[in-house]
């Protein structure tokens, strides 16, 4: 049995992005989200949710954009000199390694993140991470702990399927950043290789397959229909980040601009039902990734 859950990230980022992914669950194959605690616009999207009684939502862990939930004095390893959060996955390993990242802080942050969302009146489905930093070795225990802690029944496990990828054919000028995001892919697969079977210890749920890190920034109907067309056998979960380019995103220190409403078109693309269909593949969200196993 072929099961697809479609997850669009960075829920809250802004209005413009929470407004594109609860239009790509109306009218197009998203599934599921993940809300930031901290975002910009978190009320706006509990709002959206709420009149999306069918979209899953977990919580986008996050270490590397915008204020902690806790005061910057409570966390001072995960913040800079202005109380902000400041760097990626590498910076907070290279932090963690030199012994400068305190495990304790990092879980009081991401219990305080859950908190605020399930005090919105959001039950998560799942949780995950912002540029996959709950995939870092030290830290992933702790969101599998935090997970049972809040009962939350499914973690995502960000070790890449490549599958169905035909983006180098279109995006040749992009060709450096297509083979980065792929390297990047390929790293965390090599930190995470028991990363399921730790899922399964803990007595959670993760999907079978995951795939969409390549291919961010870069995913247009073509792109979702070849991985449609190759999906294998088991739960995969494609990641996406679709939204609208409104003046808060473009004030915003992320490289997905303009990318997002390419990735909005795409999953509205009326054909991607079609082929969904034709392969025998049913949509679900995290909420259901435990039936019929």
């Amino acid at each position: 049995m072929k099961r697809l859950i479609v997850n669009a990230d960075d829920f809250g980022w802004s209005e413009g992005v929470s407004r594109g992914i609860a239009e790509a669950h109306r009218e197009g194959i998203v599934t599921s989200t993940t809300l930031l605690a901290n975002g910009a616009a978190f009320e706006a999207a509990v709002r959206l949710a709420r009149q999306e009684p069918r979209l899953g939502v977990g919580v986008h862990l996050n270490l590397s954009d915008g204020r902690p939930i806790l005061a910057g004095w409570d966390v001072p390893s995960l913040v800079n000199a202005q109380g902000q959060f400041s760097g990626g996955p590498m910076r907070l390993a290279a932090k963690m390694f030199a012994g400068r990242l305190q495990a304790a802080e990092v879980e009081a942050e991401w219990d305080a993140q859950i908190s605020k969302v399930r005090k919105a009146g959001i039950q998560p489905t799942h949780l995950d991470g912002h540029k996959h930093v709950q995939m870092l070795p030290a830290l992933f225990p702790i969101a599998l702990r935090l997970a049972k802690r809040h009962g939350i029944a499914a973690v995502r496990v960000s070790v890449e399927h490549f599958i169905g990828w035909n983006g180098v054919r279109r995006n040749r000028r992009d060709l450096p950043a297509i083979l980065k995001q792929r390297a990047q892919a390929r790293a965390l697969n090599w930190m995470a290789t028991d990363a399921r079977d730790q899922v399964r210890r803990a007595g959670l749920a993760c999907a079978d397959f995951f795939c969409g890190l390549t291919q961010t920034g870069f995913l247009g109907a073509e792109e979702i229909e070849a991985i449609l067309w190759n999906l294998p056998e088991g739960t995969t979960e494609l990641m996406c980040h679709p939204g609208y380019h409104d003046a808060a995103l473009a004030a915003s220190a992320t490289r997905l601009q303009m990318h997002r409403e390419r990735e909005l078109e795409g999953l509205k693309d009326v054909q991607l039902r079609k082929v969904i269909a034709a392969v025998g593949a049913e949509l679900i969200h995290y909420g259901r990734i435990s039936e019929g196993e």
